[in-house]
């Protein structure tokens, strides 16, 4: 993909196309929602009051940029999750809301705003994202290092969730991350092995799922987390399959949600999953061996990540 710059005299550079890849894409239609999925729209004072310190701090939340339905509720508890290294991802997933295309460079101030931002909004538990940067020697990694570093500093009590990318032809990246001792390593899956090439193609199934293993060798009392998104045409045996991938991984906690398809160029949504069936796999899940299980059709990877936490220590001072 190339990006062209007018540099003749204009005022301002136009805004990036969000998803220039996607462009040419065919329109699907978007199904209506059924009751179960209706969230409430935001717009309390302490909904506002986060926006606010996220605009002051120049940060970027993946809350905003994945179009997450559970803003509302978890903005107005104070609860945000940060994006680092830009808004713009060097994947293009089918099924993700995340602009795509070339990055700007690191903003070497990011990891202080970050920490600041966790200090005034009192968090206990902070959940670090970041887009794909495929542009970097090492994926991002030192970049990881350095907000974790930052948040110890600024906020000691506070627990650190990291949700990284899978850092794929990266030499020693993971290897930096883990080594900064963050509380919970998070590296989603999305979805089962034979969708790969339709909605993940940039990643590998079982390169991912290596890495939530090779976090466990390099520190065995390092809470491991992985998520899939169901309603994109998997069967329910590909699902069990991928819990079964997930357990001989070692991986402490799974989350399940409903795919929601962000605009017509994505990905289209084969069919919304029953609460019922958000059940049994919570079921299944833990009778496999899970130690967390969040699955529900509004289950994001860091919804309610604080409390799951807590949840997670207990599940495993009860084991031992």
């Amino acid at each position: 993909m190339a990006t062209l710059i007018d540099t003749t005299g204009q005022a301002r550079t136009p805004e990036r196309p969000r998803h220039p890849e996607k462009a040419h894409k065919a329109e699907t239609p978007i199904l209506r929602k059924p009751d179960w999925i209706r969230v409430k729209a935001p717009g309390s004072a302490i909904y506002h009051e986060t926006q606010k310190l996220v605009r002051d701090n120049k940060l970027t939340t993946v809350c905003e940029e994945a179009s997450c339905p559970n803003i509302g509720e978890c903005w107005t508890k104070k609860h945000a999750t940060f994006m680092i290294m830009g808004d713009t991802c060097t994947r293009a997933c089918a099924f993700c809301n995340v602009r795509t295309g070339i990055p700007d460079a690191l903003d070497a101030g990011e990891p202080e705003r970050v920490a600041d931002a966790v200090a005034r909004m009192g968090l206990s538990h902070a959940v670090i994202t970041s887009v794909d940067r495929d542009d970097l020697e090492d994926g991002g990694a030192d970049h990881f290092v350095r907000v974790i570093r930052a948040i110890r500093a600024a906020a000691p009590a506070t627990t650190i969730e990291i949700l990284t990318p899978d850092f794929l032809k990266k030499s020693g990246a993971l290897e930096q991350v883990v080594a900064a001792k963050p509380d919970v390593f998070n590296h989603n899956l999305e979805t089962v092995p034979s969708l790969y090439l339709k909605i993940r193609p940039g990643a590998r199934y079982f390169h991912s799922l290596r890495l939530l293993q090779r976090v466990k060798e390099l520190d065995p009392t390092m809470f491991t987390k992985s998520g899939i998104m169901v309603g994109l045409g998997e069967t329910r045996e590909q699902v069990m399959q991928v819990m079964d991938d997930m357990r001989t991984a070692d991986i402490d906690f799974i989350t399940i949600g409903q795919y929601l398809q962000p605009s017509r160029k994505h990905a289209p949504i084969d069919r919304f999953v029953t609460p019922d069936e958000f059940n049994s796999y919570e079921t299944i899940a833990y009778a496999k061996g899970f130690s967390m299980v969040s699955s529900s059709p509004l289950t994001r990877s860091s919804h309610h990540a604080g409390d799951d936490f807590a949840r997670l220590q207990a599940a495993r001072s009860a084991k031992a």
